[in-house]
């Protein structure tokens, strides 16, 4: 009985301290400083997503010696960047972002280092349950993007969420054009040349997740959640219906999911495309690394379009730059760096774009009370989403050829404009 009272005077009191938290002024304060440790740890995060991007395909295809199975290690990047959504999603919604950050990004820095091991023992299960792991740190990334919303104000949300991704960019383009670097020490280490970018990865996904466990406090989500309580016993509740956010959420969820299947398997066969004609690892890394700033940099911009101009236009908007990097991944010289370049860098704006609009309109659809795993439970379906395109995507060059890989993306996310003009209507 002493044991439960402590319990629960132990929660009174941290429930106390968070209402303090929720006052006008102080929700406001507690919002940048969110934002700016969020960008702190994105700075570090960004950098552990982009190893596994740039060489992971290139690591497996070594250690397999063939390149059919080659999508298979963003397949299950993807495939435990699911499982890693879901769980973050239910330990957000009952202990707070906090929690489910933090424990995403150490254990993402764990597959890392498992990787690593994997690559000196040349052992592929060990390889293929590492990068399954790993996959929990590049889920992080993108489920730090909700943390920005949670004190944001409806026109706010957009731009929140922008200012999250835009800071992952610093370190997601610095990794992939420090695969020499990260090589020539992991050699030195006597380390497999290829898993060297994942001594990187492990560094600073255990920095983004230390950096989250020791500065979010307050944790922003426990008093947005306070905040909403007091407002439901106010009566003062979202007037949006239930069908309405059911099919926020459905719109939500499409738009991001078809955007990833599009980027995620042009991406994941590009550098074994530009190996096969000619371009060495340095190149790749220059491409990779201008495609994962395209993929996030622009955010700001993006970010306020969408708050004004409206999360549907926007979605279609990017279905039109992601046919225009398919056709021009498909049709543009594979001996240009020029048009390879241009190419990755629509896909990733055409995701950037996507993937801010989704977010927004989960955001709105979303009460409170079950935010944090709705999100979660979208993230799961964007995962999948990512695996299946990652592991089609090499049967689908061994099959046929690249072209044919980037020109079926390109038509495929065409689907977006339909079904956004389908589903406003409906909501109409």
């Amino acid at each position: 009985m002493r044991i439960q009272a402590n319990t629960k005077d132990n929660q009174d009191q941290k429930t106390a301290r968070l209402q303090e938290w929720t006052e006008s002024g102080k929700q406001k304060q507690l919002y940048k400083r969110t934002l700016a440790i969020v960008v702190l740890s994105q700075l570090f995060g960004g950098a552990g997503l982009a190893a596994g991007v740039t060489v992971g395909a290139l690591l497996a295809q070594n250690m397999l010696g063939t390149e059919r199975y080659a999508g298979i290690p963003v397949a299950l990047i993807t495939l435990g960047s699911a499982l890693a959504s879901f769980l973050m999603g239910r330990l957000t919604q009952r202990f707070g972002r906090r929690s489910g950050l933090a424990a995403g990004f150490l254990t993402g820095g764990a597959g890392a280092i498992g990787i690593i091991t994997a690559a000196v023992a040349s052992s592929i299960p060990l390889l293929y349950f590492s990068l399954f792991i790993y996959g929990a740190g590049t889920a992080t990334n993108l489920q730090a993007r909700y943390a920005g919303t949670d004190l944001a104000k409806p026109k706010q949300r957009a731009t929140a969420i922008s200012i999250a991704m835009v800071a992952t960019t610093f370190g997601a383009v610095a990794g992939p054009n420090l695969v020499e670097v990260m090589g020539d020490i992991a050699e030195s280490l006597g380390i497999p040349r290829l898993a060297g970018p994942f001594l990187l990865a492990a560094a600073a996904f255990t920095v983004a997740g230390l950096i989250i466990l020791l500065l979010m406090r307050p944790d922003p989500f426990l008093v947005a959640s306070i905040t909403a309580n007091q407002s439901t016993a106010k009566n003062q509740q979202s007037s949006m219906s239930a069908s309405n956010r059911k099919k926020g959420i459905r719109m939500g969820a499409a738009i991001m999911i078809m955007t990833q299947i599009v980027m995620v398997s042009i991406m994941t066969m590009t550098p074994i495309h530009m190996m096969h004609h000619g371009h060495g690892l340095s190149d790749v890394g220059v491409v990779i690394g201008i495609h994962v700033g395209a993929m996030y940099l622009p955010s700001l911009f993006t970010g306020l379009l969408i708050d004004k101009f409206g999360r549907i236009k926007m979605a279609c908007a990017s279905g039109v730059v992601l046919l225009s990097a398919g056709l021009l991944a498909a049709f543009g010289s594979a001996d240009s760096m020029l048009s390879l370049v241009t190419a990755l860098a629509l896909l990733g704006l055409g995701w950037n774009m996507g993937l801010i609009s989704g977010t927004a309109l989960i955001v709105d659809s979303t009460s409170q009370a079950t935010r944090a795993k709705t999100q979660g439970t979208v993230d799961v379906l964007i995962a999948l989403a990512g695996a299946s395109g990652g592991a089609l995507s090499g049967m689908i060059v061994a099959a046929s050829n690249y072209a044919t890989l980037a020109l079926a993306g390109g038509l495929l996310s065409l689907l977006l404009i339909p079904i956004m003009f389908w589903s406003a209507k409906g909501s109409r």
